[in-house]
């Protein structure tokens, strides 16, 4: 397999990280709101948790372009 052919494959596969963070941050928010639904009154002590869990689903997001961009680009 040519190298350059093998780098624009692994940083494609890495690139599918960003759009899976997409999706976490979707379900994240989805099942938070459907949570607050059921129980109106315990949705205000899960807003902490809420912003923790989506700033570490984007943090792997990023962290998944950087990789894909670091193989298209570095490597």
């Amino acid at each position: 397999m040519d190298p350059v052919a093998a780098k624009y494959i692994g940083a494609g596969l890495a690139a599918i990280g960003t759009g899976l963070a997409g999706m976490g941050v979707g379900n994240l928010f989805g099942q938070f709101l459907n949570g607050a639904l059921r129980n109106p009154s315990a949705a205000d002590g899960q807003g902490g948790r809420l912003i923790f869990g989506f700033a570490v689903t984007e943090a792997l997001g990023i962290f998944a372009l950087l990789i894909a961009l670091l193989l298209l680009f570095v490597v």
